[in-house]
């Protein structure tokens, strides 16, 4: 694996980045295409002067397995190495429900989970992201207790060495759970191997879910709830994403920074907050903006609001 452990920043134990690697100032990037072989993410990761990154190892809407191959798993981290990437992560299958009441569907998400960690650590990535799931009706209780157990089970059957699974807040969107930070804190109380889960905040879905962000005070407030109901020492990576919806609304759905009803206040704090300085951040933003590159657009802005 590239990564070797963590290296925890003082007075901040939740921010790492690989072992042996100075830390940024600013750890960002976004989420890029494998298109052409899976080294090609770092290529394009470096094109853009990020120093992190998140793919999909796999076609994220489709429930067919990709096998890594030697080759590839060298290219990838060749590539890493001489760009020089503090940072990189994959983002789990959309179709993945660890919280269903379903048994058939319950097991088959339980193996994409299981693949897309061998996967990650093939490539030696520090973290896989998952969205928590969805209780269908069965209730926010029952929900829990199968993802939780479903993870226990996922842990048991997959190397120690493994990346860690983040469990990404969400927007509350029909019967998915995370939208609420207790819920992601009972999940996480039930996990027998702690070492190996954290936590994915994405700034779209916490406000969506009724986190308001538009001014600092606001956001100081959620990351005050946050830590008090989870801790800051589970948060490994921020999804930097605006939302076309208003506060409140649990519809996920993704606006240009600055642009969406967030607005630039709200990631002008996540930008300077010293807590959050070494935590990773990745924007899940369109990648078209009025014809224009959207990430290159969407990347300056947040570089100029950090300063950079």
């Amino acid at each position: 694996m590239l990564s070797q452990g963590p290296v925890h920043v003082a007075g901040q134990e939740g921010c790492v980045v690989n072992k042996n690697k100075q830390i940024p100032e600013l750890i960002l990037g976004a989420h890029f295409s494998i298109a052409g072989g899976i080294e090609k993410a770092v290529d394009r990761a470096k094109a853009y002067g990020c120093n992190a990154f998140q793919i999909f190892t796999k076609n994220s809407n489709t429930w067919k397995e990709k096998r890594i191959s030697e080759a590839a798993a060298s290219a990838f981290s060749k590539a890493m190495k001489k760009n020089k990437i503090a940072y990189a992560a994959s983002h789990c299958s959309y179709l993945i429900n660890l919280a269903g009441p379903e048994p058939g569907k319950r097991a088959r998400s339980v193996s994409a989970v299981k693949n897309e960690l061998l996967r990650a650590d093939i490539l030696g990535l520090s973290d896989v992201v998952l969205h928590p799931g969805a209780h269908m009706g069965s209730g926010e209780s029952a929900g829990i207790e199968r993802i939780a157990a479903n993870i226990n089970r996922i842990f048991s059957q997959t190397p120690e060495s493994s990346p860690r699974i983040l469990l990404e807040t969400t927007a509350g969107q029909g019967s998915s759970l995370g939208h609420e930070f207790w819920q992601i804190r009972a999940i996480i109380d039930k996990i027998e191997d702690k070492k190996r889960i954290g936590v994915c905040l994405d700034t779209c879905h916490v406000f969506a879910a009724g986190y308001d962000l538009r001014t600092a005070e606001n956001c100081e407030a959620m990351l005050k709830r946050f830590d008090a109901e989870i801790g800051l020492s589970r948060l490994f990576l921020i999804h930097l994403n605006d939302s076309k919806k208003e506060c409140g609304s649990r519809i996920d759905r993704h606006e240009h920074i600055g642009e969406g009803k967030i607005g630039i206040n709200g990631f002008k704090y996540m930008m300077t907050n010293p807590k959050l300085s070494s935590v990773p951040k990745i924007i899940e933003t369109p990648k078209k903006k009025n014809g224009l590159d959207g990430d290159k657009i969407n990347l300056a802005l947040l570089r100029s609001l950090a300063g950079h």
